[in-house]
């Protein structure tokens, strides 16, 4: 299946917020729109710092081990994502970059390595499910990032 990426400028420096996602507990916050039940494992951030969430999306529910697996600061982090009993396998990928004139674009890209059948016949309709739901987690997040630099006088 083709990956889905979404991106949004937000107001902060790359080290402001690869410090804000490299803590994985942190993206609860922008994505509990449809990730819940979140538990934590491992170390609190970097590499080998791990969620188990479940995902409710089209209608349907899955538990998801989350698990970031490589880090780049400050522009890049890697998750794994297994879900669906093991049938699907996907990797999470924020990069960022900075803009011209301040502030940071955060592109995420989730790439199925393995998908069940059901995804892979219904493609165009997991894709766009799953962009929505992550455009919304990145109008979250730039809201989150907005809302801590008000909060801490920068």
């Amino acid at each position: 299946m083709k990956p889905v990426t979404v991106s949004i400028g937000v107001p902060r420096t790359p080290e402001q917020v690869y410090d804000f996602l490299d803590v994985l507990a942190h993206h609860e916050r922008f994505t509990d729109h449809y990730l819940s039940d979140w538990g934590c494992g491992g170390p609190a951030r970097g590499v080998g710092s791990r969620v188990t969430v479940t995902a409710s999306l089209g209608g349907t529910k899955t538990d998801v081990d989350i698990e970031v697996v490589e880090a780049d600061a400050p522009r890049r982090i890697v998750e794994r994502n297994v879900s669906a009993g093991g049938r699907r396998l996907a990797r999470g990928i924020y990069v960022l970059e900075p803009l011209r004139g301040g502030g940071t674009r955060v592109s995420f890209t989730y790439a199925w390595v393995r998908a069940p059948l059901s995804d892979r016949l219904l493609a165009p309709v997991v894709r766009a499910t799953m962009r929505r739901a992550n455009r919304t987690a990145m109008r979250r997040l730039a809201a989150e990032l907005t809302r801590r630099g008000s909060a801490d006088g920068s």
